[in-house]
């Protein structure tokens, strides 16, 4: 009788490789999916939240009515007067 007992250690090679893989993806998913997300929504790009910039800012608390029509012009002339001018 013949037995075949060609490819034991090829087996004995390979099982702690793919056990490092298996561990590495564990720990991998578990990171990704309990990491806080800031603002708690899609972000765009990598990771981050878009910015606003102070104009927007400025736009979102006069349109809620954060502020009046007085501190939204003195604000918005003061960002003006504040920015390097593009030649």
């Amino acid at each position: 009788m013949m037995y075949w007992n060609g490819g034991g250690w090829a087996w004995m090679a390979l099982m702690p490789v793919l056990w490092i893989v298996l561990i590495g993806l564990v720990v991998w998913a578990v990171v990704r999916l309990t990491q806080q997300r800031p603002g708690g929504g899609h972000e765009q790009g990598r990771g981050r939240p878009p910015q606003e910039t102070p104009e927007q800012i400025l736009d979102r608390r006069f349109a809620s009515g954060e502020i009046d029509i007085d501190a939204y012009t003195q604000a918005r002339e003061h960002l003006a007067a504040g920015k390097p001018r593009s030649r």
